[in-house]
């Protein structure tokens, strides 16, 4: 009995839970099925359930790796699709769960609403990412052009538009359930297509910026999973009661060494390093460019107190290197609250996984409610300490303006450059 209601106190459950359970008809029933491929099930039945689930989670580990690869080798534009596919599959999971309840009382259009939105969201995304990044083209295209100009009205009268619908079928005595929903669809939104968004500027960097931080965090959930299953003694969090201490700690150290030596291989090849960027003439990707202080290599001073300890007083390394131990530090130690949170929803739910997608790993999103967090690390990241103004930006912009605008602008920066000496000095030159 005391287990059962430390169990419930654990998922806040309250008597204004019970009395929403009685309005959303129940928790939603979620089977929990083997998943498991026969293949894997007569191979691996002689195992006990523990060491049957790790060899299940190793081999389906090592095939999502080697899918990994594949897709790097196939370039920026099919890991922009992937990108797109993942945050699709991660919001069907998601909204899935919300219409199990949403649907005990037929209510009208809140799964045709929630992907309306969906959809309104990414075109608003989506279409300023193309303007940002695809400006000449969308200058050399009249239907672009005029998409682009009136782009955020555009989007505005689409969600406008859903918002409307979703007005119009409300239903009454289910008012409260339904905007239970509504911000159901809109927190989903805020979580999946935003970070997605972001991993894609983040590859638009270069894609060392995309691989890196999502390699770190692959690391870290291995290697914490590898030192809690032979090493874990003590619980670290109870949403998660598998996961402990030693794997936390274990999987810090592992994935610190493993961002240093992956930043150290990948900063030697500038189609890793070098920003992905459209080109007009050939209508494709390039990734071809003289490579920027952060990937050149340059000595450092070793500290003192460390030099006894290596017996070096210098060290070759990529200046990224330092950058990616922020990037490894916060996969390790910040990135895996993002799983916490996603068990304390399933918790709240009271289901084992967003899906049953992958087995022994669950869903998508179950794989990826660390990533997301990431991402946004790493986009915050680059544009404090990493990214600064774009000249080539600045020129595309300033040839759409008027004549007159153009030698406004032209005047300005002569008299600000004379003012300085610049100017000058290069007459003299």
């Amino acid at each position: 009995l005391q287990e059962s209601e430390s169990e419930n106190k654990l998922d806040g459950e309250t008597a204004s839970d019970s009395e929403s359970k009685s309005e959303f008809g129940g928790s939603p029933p979620v089977p929990t099925s083997d998943d498991t491929p026969e293949v894997l099930n007569r191979a691996l039945s002689n195992l006990s359930s523990r060491w049957k689930n790790w060899w299940v989670r190793g081999i389906l580990t090592l095939a999502m790796i080697t899918f990994f690869f594949i897709i790097i080798y196939l370039g920026p534009m099919v890991l922009m699709t992937i990108v797109m596919c993942v945050q699709i599959k991660c919001f069907h999971e998601i909204i899935t769960i919300g219409y199990n309840v949403y649907h005990s009382y037929d209510l009208p259009w809140f799964r045709t609403l929630s992907w309306y939105f969906l959809l309104c969201v990414n075109y608003f995304f989506y279409g300023e990412t193309v303007t940002d990044y695809f400006f000449t083209l969308v200058q050399r295209e009249e239907p672009l052009r005029i998409l682009s100009k009136y782009h955020r009205f555009i989007s505005f009268a689409l969600y406008l538009t859903g918002f409307c619908m979703f007005v119009l079928s409300l239903v009454k005595k289910h008012y409260r359930l339904q905007f239970y929903m509504f911000g159901w669809t809109h927190v989903t939104l805020l979580i999946v297509v935003t970070q997605s968004h972001l991993i894609i500027h983040n590859l638009f960097e270069g894609m060392i910026w995309f691989i890196v931080p999502i390699s770190c965090v692959i690391c870290n959930d291995i290697m914490a999973y590898m030192f809690g299953f032979f090493f874990g003694r003590t619980p670290l969090i109870k949403l998660s009661p598998k996961k402990t201490w030693e794997g936390f700690i274990g999987g810090f150290f592992a994935t610190v060494l493993f961002g240093l030596l992956l930043s150290y291989v990948m900063s030697g090849y500038r189609c890793f390093t070098c920003p992905v960027e459209f080109n007009n003439d050939t209508n494709s990707f390039t990734v071809d460019c003289e490579p920027s202080e952060l990937f050149q290599l340059q000595e450092y001073n070793i500290p003192l107190v460390l030099q006894s300890v290596v017996g070096w007083k210098t060290v070759r390394m990529y200046p990224f290197q330092i950058h990616s131990i922020a990037l490894s530090t916060f996969a390790s130690l910040i990135g895996p609250f993002g799983g916490f949170f996603a068990s304390g929803f399933k918790r709240a739910f009271k289901i084992k996984d967003f899906a049953n997608t992958i087995p022994g790993h669950g869903g998508i999103m179950d794989r990826f409610d660390c990533q997301y967090l990431m991402a946004t690390f790493v986009n915050v990241y680059i544009a404090s300490f990493i990214r600064g103004p774009n000249p080539s930006k600045l020129i595309q912009q300033f040839l759409t303006l008027r004549p007159d605008q153009q030698l406004h602008i032209f005047n300005t920066l002569k008299a600000h450059l004379v003012d300085k000496g610049v100017l000058g000095g290069l007459e003299d030159a």
